[in-house]
């Protein structure tokens, strides 16, 4: 049974900073890839981060290109995504999702998710 584990989230003032982790465990196959959805109040849920395989390349959302770095580890499991120079349009809750490919991540359709960690940003 696959079941993904998120820490990180918190409240932080505009400009500051947050890395959130999330550690997969179960079935290794089927948590190939490991990203980063938002989901901001009275707004869908869009993806923020989505690392690429094999040549691992990176997918970024438009609006945290140069802020967000995500990284990929494969013992354990770990997905991190450093945000920096957060503004308060980050505001957010922050979901970890998981897919044997990472194209299902960027279509939205992940078969996993994690429970999500709030992130929230003040002027």
């Amino acid at each position: 049974q696959v079941q993904l584990v998120e820490s990180g989230g918190g409240s932080v003032q505009a400009g500051g900073s947050l890395r959130l982790s999330c550690t997969a465990s179960g079935s290794t196959s089927r948590t190939n890839c490991l990203g980063w959805f938002r989901q901001a109040p009275g707004k869908e849920r869009e993806w923020v981060a989505v690392p690429g395989t094999g040549g691992g390349w990176l997918h970024y959302a438009d609006s945290v290109k140069g802020r967000f770095t995500i990284s990929q580890h494969n013992a354990p499991n770990t997905v991190y995504l450093q945000m920096n120079s957060l503004k308060p349009e980050d505001t957010a809750m922050y979901y970890c999702a998981a897919d044997q490919h990472c194209s299902s991540l960027i279509t939205g359709t992940p078969n996993y998710w994690g429970q999500g960690t709030q992130v929230t940003v003040s002027s």
